[in-house]
């Protein structure tokens, strides 16, 4: 065996994501000493020529003291301000403990409902490329401020992970209040430390029902579905405890490592598999429903036989077979308005009846995803 994990050393690109747990003290306060301690990390990485991405918790825990709050608010309009003033706080520190290395940062606030629609997904593509060409080391986190059902449990672990697949990171560094995945819940008697994963069948076992902290809204679950979506993309993924940092960087073998399962060829498609809710549904015949489990043609109207919620031109749907069963999900090439003129009718028909507008693929096979 191996005394390095050589995936997570030769990784030239590392997207690092830390809860809110491991940044605040046991009074819910933000923790000046930690995000020191991390930037210590972070900056021993980039020193190596390393790029790193930060994707930080934090923002609502951070809020809590200078709000005067006791706990984690429940009401959403509450946890919007919370995060409003704390996200202040979290950048200011994490921009002071980085200067003492000379290192810029860049906020960079992001929701998976945003970059689930192309336009978005690129421009953030275009963001993080910039900023780490320019040397800048970019922290993100979501935009709970104007966030609405996107606050709730887990989001940041899948953020990171869908973060990692538009930086085309080579690894996922997921750091957390537990030194790593174990065979049943950590405190159980026999319970061990899972060194390596090759694949989901190896833990199917295990239990991880066990939610996280009171200061967190993230467990062990959260952190199982973000390395499931880096490491069907590529990516190898570590889980470590905050004060293992800097062991787990540099690749020694320290929590748990996930093995990438699926190649580096990943597009923004990643995230319409697993980054936001869907805005609407398409039903489609059978034929249509063929022709998409077969990646072979892009959705035609003629194909779909009803269309369901309100949806804009570009949001992503669920499209389903006549079973009911979800065939795949696609960026709509049309508003559900639209879309409902559209249905059922032929290329030369939409032509005749609607325009040349309209005579063109409901979904581009380019738009779309078998799930």
């Amino acid at each position: 065996m191996s005394e390095v994990r050589e995936s997570v050393v030769q990784a030239r690109r590392v997207v690092v994501k830390i809860g809110s747990s491991s940044l605040t003290g046991p009074d819910g306060r933000l923790s000046g000493s930690a995000v020191r301690r991390l930037a210590d990390v972070i900056a021993g990485v980039r020193a190596q020529g390393r790029q790193v991405v930060l994707v930080t918790s934090g923002a609502i825990a951070a809020g809590l003291a200078p709000m005067g709050l006791p706990v984690r608010p429940k009401d959403l309009a509450t946890a919007q301000a919370t995060a409003s003033v704390g996200q202040g706080v979290l950048v200011a520190a994490y921009s002071a403990a980085f200067e003492d290395h000379g290192i810029t940062v860049g906020q960079v606030l992001l929701t998976a409902v945003d970059m689930a629609r192309r336009s978005h997904y690129n421009n953030a593509q275009r963001a993080f490329n910039r900023l780490l060409d320019l040397g800048v080391l970019p922290i993100v986190n979501e935009n709970d401020a104007v966030a609405t059902d996107e606050i709730r449990f887990g989001d940041n672990d899948r953020l990171a992970a869908l973060v990692a697949t538009v930086v085309h990171a080579d690894a996922l560094v997921l750091l957390t209040d537990v030194d790593g995945l174990y065979t049943a819940a950590p405190g159980t008697p026999g319970a061990q430390r899972i060194d390596e994963v090759h694949s989901s069948d190896e833990i199917g076992g295990v239990d991880v029902s066990k939610r996280g902290s009171a200061l967190g809204t993230g467990g062990m679950i959260t952190k199982l579905e973000a390395a499931s979506i880096a490491t069907t993309s590529g990516i190898a993924v570590v889980l470590a405890s905050a004060p293992a940092a800097a062991d787990a960087l540099a690749g020694r073998r320290v929590g748990t490592l996930f093995h990438p399962t699926g190649k580096r060829d990943t597009t923004r498609l990643q995230w319409l598999a697993h980054a936001a809710r869907t805005r609407g549904t398409i039903v489609v015949d059978s034929g249509a429903a063929r022709a998409l489990r077969g990646r072979r043609a892009s959705l035609l109207s003629a194909g779909v036989t009803e269309v369901r919620g309100a949806f804009e031109a570009g949001e992503p749907v669920d499209l389903i077979g006549p079973d009911g069963t979800v065939v795949a999900r696609g960026f709509a090439g049309f508003s559900a308005e639209e879309a409902h003129a559209m249905k059922g009718l032929s290329t030369d028909v939409l032509r005749e009846r609607l325009g040349e507008h309209f005579a063109h693929e409901l979904i581009h096979i380019d738009d779309l995803v078998v799930m």
